[in-house]
């Protein structure tokens, strides 16, 4: 019973029971020791009094101890399989992460198909033509719905699906904080509105950033995601070509590398054409992302301006530059807190049966 008791109810009951007068010493240490086992219950338990429910609206990595212990192990030997059969997917299941927790929380949003009074996030500008992986996320789902129906959220998913990427890669590891419901909607204009652009300023990408809770410590690291993956020509061409619109390349560019990449990226057409966004370790999650920024050949705008515009973030650039560990820790830290943006959580939203629509 007393594992069920509020902690301020609990508290004035553990008052009162020491207050009753006991005459006999062993009676009184019998009591004490009562008050030790249920407090040292209620440190261990909550995870199995509760099963899968969310305590408090917190996440927490045990979540599906009780309730899916096997949660963890499937979503990383799915990914470990789409990793292995393409390395690129690593980036794209983070990337598939990011854009979701950046509009409306990290609450599945981006996983929804069109139709039945929902307007997908796949069609905005950030992600059309460009989101993928979501064949990954419904084998995944396909997997914990046979192994422990209805109670792995999709938003969970993608996070250890984010995490396992980072690691397959070569990245760091972390504890991934779960109980993430799933959401009942979409929302495209936040989708087009909140997700940083390739060509916007770095003030309306840290703006974008601070908007969410976080800062330019974690803008910087999470931008060090770029150190695998790809972009698409259409994504830089306006640095090749009219940065300004005086119709000049981007002076902050490397003249030998923009020439390298106009060679695929002409002034009109190859729109799709890919490019490593880490042209010197294109599949492996490493540091030389902020290496490449320092010798002015960053993929992207969005990129660049982490050195040319703002002092803070230059000076972690060059940090994360000279010392892999330090952007390791960094990186992961800056991922829990990104994958705790406004979760559903306790009785909102739901767990999907299929990530691509309601139930």
């Amino acid at each position: 019973l007393f594992l069920y008791l509020p902690p301020f109810h609990f508290f004035f009951f553990c008052i009162f029971w020491l207050l009753i007068p006991e005459k006999e010493e062993e009676a009184i240490m019998a009591r004490y020791v009562s008050l030790v086992f249920v407090f040292m219950s209620l440190l261990v338990m909550p995870p199995f009094c509760f099963g899968g429910k969310n305590i408090g609206g917190y996440l927490y990595p045990q979540f599906y101890d009780y309730s899916c212990p096997k949660a963890q192990e499937i979503v990383n030997s799915i990914v470990a399989k789409a990793v292995a059969k393409e390395p690129r997917m690593a980036a794209s299941l983070i990337r598939l992460h990011f854009h979701d927790c950046f509009v409306k929380g990290c609450d599945g949003s981006i996983l929804l198909d069109g139709g039945s009074g929902i307007t997908s996030e796949k069609n905005s500008n950030p992600n059309r033509n460009s989101a993928r992986g979501f064949e990954v996320i419904d084998a995944i789902k396909s997997a914990l719905e046979k192994e422990c129906p209805q109670k792995v959220s999709c938003a969970d998913a993608l996070a250890l699906a984010a995490r396992d990427s980072t690691v397959l890669a070569g990245g760091p590891s972390w504890e991934v904080p779960l109980g993430r419901r799933d959401s009942k909607s979409a929302s495209l204009s936040g989708s087009n509105n909140n997700i940083p652009a390739p060509n916007n300023t770095f003030q309306t990408i840290l703006t974008k950033f601070k908007l969410q809770g976080l800062n330019v410590v974690d803008l910087v690291a999470l931008s060090g995601s770029h150190t695998i993956g790809n972009a698409r020509c259409t994504s830089f061409r306006q640095r090749l070509y009219n940065q300004s619109g005086n119709g000049q390349p981007d002076y902050s560019l490397h003249a030998s590398y923009a020439a390298q990449l106009r060679t695929r990226c002409p002034r009109s057409g190859g729109d799709q054409n890919l490019f490593f966004l880490d042209f010197q370790t294109p599949t492996k999650f490493d540091n030389s992302y902020f290496k490449n920024l320092l010798a002015s050949k960053g993929l992207l705008s969005s990129d660049q301006v982490l050195l040319t515009k703002n002092g803070a973030s230059m000076e972690l650039v060059k940090q994360y530059a000279e010392n892999n560990e330090l952007f390791f820790q960094q990186f992961a830290k800056s991922m829990v807190k990104m994958g705790n943006i406004s979760p559903l959580t306790g009785s909102k939203g739901e767990i999907r049966k299929n990530c691509r629509k309601m139930n």
